[in-house]
């Protein structure tokens, strides 16, 4: 099974923060990964999105691939996700 590459979910009630993560995609969406390769948190002005551009295409020509939302932050991030 290929791997994704998806958001789980961190921080507290009403006051999200998000790691972008490598999983498998029968995990759970705050379950098991293989590897974590950015942060987003969407409260900050502007929204901070940190990402590892190196990790992120290394994964990407393994075949692990984004969700949307995911895909979405690479492109703002500057990273191409194919």
């Amino acid at each position: 099974m290929a791997p994704r590459i998806r958001l789980t979910r961190t921080g507290k009630t009403k006051k999200p923060c998000y790691r972008v993560v490598v999983a498998d995609r029968r995990n759970a969406r705050d379950g098991r990964f293989i590897d974590q390769i950015g942060f987003y948190d969407p409260l900050t002005q502007p929204p901070t999105i940190r990402i590892d551009a190196e990790k992120a295409t290394a994964w990407i020509k393994k075949g692990a691939t984004p969700s949307n939302t995911v895909r979405h932050l690479l492109a703002r991030a500057g990273v191409a996700a194919r």
